[in-house]
């Protein structure tokens, strides 16, 4: 079974405040990558300690940090930051 794709709220604010470049290059990854995806870990890293039960996938200086939920088939994205902030209040 193919897997969707949601955005939490605050992700598709972020995701709507980047450039159109780079809003763009996450969108299509996301399209082309993860939507409809036999298997969306293939792609990302399973995160550890704090963050354990989430993963990420990199885009460049980017990051989606995103919880995958089985039961429904849905990969959630729940935050969309640059690298170095990622990480923060996720």
């Amino acid at each position: 079974m193919p897997w969707i794709v949601e955005l939490t709220k605050s992700a598709a604010d972020a995701l709507d405040k980047l450039d159109t470049a780079t809003r763009n290059r996450i969108r299509r990854f996301l399209r082309e990558r993860l939507q409809g995806a036999d298997n969306p870990r293939q792609w990302g890293k399973a995160l550890t300690g704090r963050y354990a039960g989430l993963w990420r996938y990199r885009l460049g200086d980017y990051r989606l940090v995103c919880q995958l939920q089985d039961a429904r088939l849905v990969v959630l994205v729940v935050q969309v930051a640059r690298r170095d902030k990622a990480y923060i209040g996720a």
